[in-house]
């Protein structure tokens, strides 16, 4: 696409995370990376036929609850067990009576922190709590979350909505600030606003969204399940025709630091040392542990790796960049499982089956990384058809950063020959 073409896209908030704030279920949770349900439902639209709808990168179930609204069946995987939690939360079937009882629920455990009956839960081991919460909201919290497991039973689709919207409302009474890409705090200066907010009313109407968007259940199946996106036949059963996914960015934004008040609350995550652990084992990780590691990583000799890939690394290597082989050995560790991925994904598919994948670019000591031409070059390689790279928005940040929708269609393996078992690169690349 020409500059002056690229100029003419607009950002286009309603296909971001803003679009799902107040779309029933995908507004529970706020997750800033999250794509918009709108774009998927301009693909899923497409298709009249009922599909089988697979998304390797689950993030909060956006494409496995759409698919299932529009009666097709949809199937998600993450590697993040929090996420698999609330993914099966949110795609899950809610009857009237459930919807009444968890109203009735929440009125008791009101009354039990109003009365002080329940014995406050411990505080979470998060990093300086105090920068998250002040005083008097991580009380209210701590008797709030010891009342939500006092007052329901345990699995119980009462706890799981109370759950969620406890999760809404510790959200809302902390020091969290979203105007910017990633979550960070709000001001020193804010951080002694006395705390007035009607803290019972903020969990009622926290409550209250929840089961208006649990009210509406989708006629599709959804399943999320537990795996990694690199070994998908180890997690679900193909074969798929149709596969909309947004995976992590290749820009060092760790879901781990964006899901840790809820992850450290509901007991996923018990020290730093954890979510390192957990960030290391996802696709773009770079949380604690995470980034220390990739100093000593090396790139496997089954790795493929593009010229435009090979350009961009050693334009972020340079030696004038302070951290820049880091940086490079990150951008080369992110495609080389993305590389395991898509070898992973054909396992799974179904002949004439189609992909979607939303992905931006990214810039690095103002060397631009070409995300999307390097995923369009991995299918290619792999035996895809009509891949296409196609810009849908201009992003909120630097003037070269776009999204696209990386598209393809999956005609099969060609005769005689075997796309998994293909290391061997074509002209220009290297593997290794």
């Amino acid at each position: 696409m020409s500059v002056l073409a690229k100029e003419r896209i607009r950002q286009r908030a309603d296909l971001t995370y803003k679009f799902n704030t107040t779309s029933g279920r995908h507004g529970w949770l706020r997750l800033t990376p999250a794509y918009s349900v709108k774009v998927v439902e301009e693909l899923i639209n497409r298709y009249d036929d009922s599909r089988r709808v697979l998304d390797p990168f689950c993030g909060t179930a956006t494409t496995a609850l759409c698919a299932g609204y529009h009666g097709h069946e949809g199937v998600t995987t993450d590697i993040n067990p929090f996420l698999v939690w609330f993914g099966q939360v949110k795609t899950a079937h809610y009857s009237d009576a459930t919807i009444a009882s968890t109203r009735r629920t929440c009125a008791r455990v009101l009354e039990a922190v109003k009365r002080d009956a329940v014995e406050p839960a411990t505080p979470p081991p998060i990093h300086n709590i105090a920068r998250w919460w002040c005083s008097d909201a991580l009380q209210f919290l701590c008797m709030l979350k010891a009342g939500i497991e006092a007052e329901s039973e345990e699995d119980s689709p009462e706890r799981d909505l109370l759950t969620v919207a406890f999760c809404r409302t510790l959200i809302k009474l902390s020091n969290a600030a979203f105007n910017h890409q990633s979550m960070s705090y709000k001001e020193d200066r804010q951080l002694s606003i006395p705390f007035d907010i009607d803290v019972s009313e903020a969990f009622v109407e926290d409550t209250r969204f929840v089961l208006w968007g649990a009210e509406e259940n989708p006629p599709g199946a959804a399943s999320v399940l537990f795996g990694d996106a690199r070994k998908l036949s180890d997690a679900v059963a193909g074969p798929f025709d149709l596969v909309i996914t947004s995976p992590p960015y290749a820009n060092r934004m760790s879901y781990i630091r964006e899901l840790r008040p809820y992850m450290y609350w509901l007991g996923f995550l018990d020290s730093g040392r954890d979510a390192g652990e957990l960030d290391w084992s996802a696709i773009g990780g770079t949380w604690g542990v995470a980034t220390s590691r990739l100093t000593d990583w090396e790139r496997s000799t089954e790795s493929l790796v593009p010229p435009s890939l090979e350009v961009a690394l050693n334009g972020i290597a340079h030696h004038t960049n302070k951290n820049g082989k880091i940086l490079a050995n990150y951008v080369a560790k992110y495609f080389e499982d993305l590389w395991e991925h898509f070898n992973s994904l054909i396992t799974v598919l179904a002949d004439g089956s189609e992909l979607h994948y939303i992905v931006g670019n990214s810039t690095f000591y103002g060397v631009l990384l070409p995300v999307e031409q390097i995923y369009a070059t991995m299918l290619e390689q792999l035996g895809f058809e009509d891949v296409r790279p196609n810009v849908i928005r201009k992003r909120n940040s630097k003037k070269e950063l776009f999204e696209f929708d990386v598209s393809a269609r999956w005609g099969g393996p060609k005769s005689g020959t075997c796309p998994q078992a293909t290391r061997s690169a074509p002209t220009g690349m290297t593997v290794g």
